[in-house]
């Protein structure tokens, strides 16, 4: 398993980022590989966003974005604001326990 990470920094209207961000999330959980993502927006700083999504595999990820349909889905997005991403490997983790 591999997390990307995604940060957002907005040149546009939220609303309509999240729309296109939703749009693009649809596309992506077809495709083979995707586990789970969080969109997130930042207290103290309203134009700036963190996609966290965790992937079976980086090359499942880098699947999903060479989909010559994928840069159709994020286009509005992209249009929307400016991004930089990153993959990671996991090296700790917990589970908080039930009281």
């Amino acid at each position: 398993m591999i997390t990307f990470l995604n940060r957002f920094t907005l040149t546009g209207d939220p609303e309509e980022f999240e729309k296109a961000f939703d749009e693009t999330a649809a596309f992506l959980r077809e495709q083979p590989g995707l586990i789970q993502y969080t969109l997130s927006r930042q207290l103290d700083d309203p134009a700036s966003y963190i996609n966290i999504a965790l992937w079976e595999s980086a090359d499942a990820l880098r699947a999903a974005l060479a989909h010559p349909d994928f840069g159709n889905h994020a286009k509005a997005m992209r249009g929307l604001a400016e991004s930089t991403g990153a993959i990671f490997n996991p090296r700790l983790s917990f589970v908080a326990s039930e009281s």
